[in-house]
């Protein structure tokens, strides 16, 4: 092995990329902490498709809660104030096993109403709460028949 003593005009620099290896590792081991952490979302059973000679879902016994354009409220076509939508639903579900409510609204609806009307709904002790996507006519739009 030589020795440089003095006297050399090259001067030989290499970066020292032992630091930025330990940094990169543990900036990579906060992300793998933090990502599963910072994930939230809601959970939600997508419906099951149906063949086309299978029976359709059965609703018999279930609780439909229809929100019409008005802002009227109906649970099983029984009409409701807001006000007492809540004693109601408690009323109903205090004897059931399964609290499962399906909600159907009007499109043309404000969102502030009907995610009032699902927090009324939440604070009855509903756990399951289904949205009907299907489009429906009410009885005064299609002429009371």
């Amino acid at each position: 092995m030589s020795v440089d003593v003095g006297g050399s005009s090259e001067t030989k620099s290499e970066p020292n990329v032992v630091p930025l290896c330990d940094i990169l590792l543990v900036l990579l081991i906060i992300f793998m902490v933090i990502t599963p952490v910072a994930q939230r979302g809601i959970d939600i059973n997508l419906p099951e498709s149906q063949q086309a000679g299978s029976a359709s879902a059965d609703t018999s016994g279930k609780i439909v809660l229809t929100l019409e354009k008005d802002q009227k409220i109906l649970i099983n076509q029984d009409p409701y104030d807001i006000d007492l939508l809540g004693n109601r639903l408690k009323d109903l579900y205090q004897i059931k096993q399964d609290k499962t409510i399906f909600i159907r609204a009007d499109s043309s609806l404000a969102y502030e109403f009907v995610l009032k009307v699902i927090d009324i709904v939440r604070g009855a002790g509903i756990e399951t709460l289904g949205v009907m996507t299907t489009s429906y006519e009410t009885e005064t739009s299609t002429g009371g028949e």
